[in-house]
């Protein structure tokens, strides 16, 4: 009798102890997520808060437009040309490693967070709008990277391109980068209007724009209504607005928009987007034949040294 005491004793002794330890690693595991979820509440909250100071009231100048190059969007732009070669890779069947890869991948989103929110922007709305969303897109692409890493135990080539595609976080970055990249490219208008009066300071209002209504926009106002509709359709590519703009212009200019009986400048870009006709680069080779006098910020992605 005593016997079976002791061993019903002993077993319910290491139970205890087992659930304690469970426990209490359970208590820090969920300390560090409460940790790292204040940490990226505090930062967006800072982020937003000196957004909110902003107000439009003094010109849009070049070097706001250079700063945020080289502060926000460079960071930003380098995790994106690493996570769609990744992807890519991916699409093709080159799913060794992938779930270092991802790994990887979740590192460099969050370190390049930090380096986008770095610095404050200045007095610029949409600049400091274009930050906070940038911002938000590399905190959600850490999350998708890290979810693809775990995906990776389980699954391999279309399934895991398909798994890491339907990740809410991964959607929810694609949709923070394009909000981003129309406030830049709204902001490089705002700019365009200062120097030029000719030149307005919105985007047009109507979504449907002729060949005659396109051709006649400055090509600040045609890479903002491309950079609109990237984000209207989510399309996170890896050419830049510009490239679509000047592919565009090339299709009508050289009548072939005109032979296809294409009536707007959408269902070019559409046609284009259907058929992946655009390259990075697209706009600097085409840029001293399409644009010899258009007025632009010297930003480096308009250079052709653009990486």
């Amino acid at each position: 009798m005593e016997k079976r005491l002791t061993n019903s004793a002993m077993i319910f002794s290491v139970g205890f102890v087992f659930m304690l330890v469970c426990a209490v690693g359970a208590f820090f595991y969920g300390v560090q997520i409460g940790m790292d979820k204040v940490e990226a509440g505090y930062e967006a909250k800072r982020l937003e808060e000196a957004q909110a100071s902003r107000t439009d009231g003094n010109p849009y100048q070049q070097q706001d437009l250079v700063s945020f190059y080289h502060t926000v969007f460079s960071p930003y732009r380098e995790f994106q040309n690493e996570w769609l070669n990744a992807m890519s890779k991916l699409s093709q069947g080159q799913s060794d490693d992938f779930g270092d890869v991802m790994s990887n991948l979740s590192k460099l989103a969050e370190r390049k967070s930090q380096e986008a929110s770095s610095y404050d922007m200045g007095k610029s709305i949409r600049l400091g709008d274009a930050q906070v969303a940038y911002f938000r897109s590399l905190k959600q692409f850490a999350k998708a990277a890290s979810a693809g890493a775990s995906l990776a135990k389980k699954e391999s080539g279309d399934k895991l391109y398909a798994a890491i595609a339907n990740e809410t976080s991964y959607k929810t970055a694609v949709k923070e980068t394009l909000d981003a990249q129309s406030h830049y490219y709204a902001a490089m208008q705002l700019w365009a209007a200062t120097i030029d009066s000719d030149i307005p300071g919105e985007l047009p209002k109507q979504q449907v724009l002729s060949m005659k209504e396109w051709s006649a926009l400055p090509l600040t106002a045609k890479n903002g209504v491309v950079a609109q509709y990237l984000k209207e359709y989510n399309q996170l590519k890896p050419f830049y607005p510009q490239d679509m703009t000047a592919r565009v212009d090339d299709f009508i200019t050289s009548g072939q928009a005109s032979k296809m009986k294409l009536q707007t400048a959408s269902a070019v870009i559409d046609l284009l987007l259907s058929t992946d006709a655009v390259r990075s680069g697209d706009f600097t080779k085409s840029f001293n034949r399409l644009y010899p006098n258009q007025l632009l910020p010297q930003l480096p992605f308009f250079l052709p040294s653009a990486p």
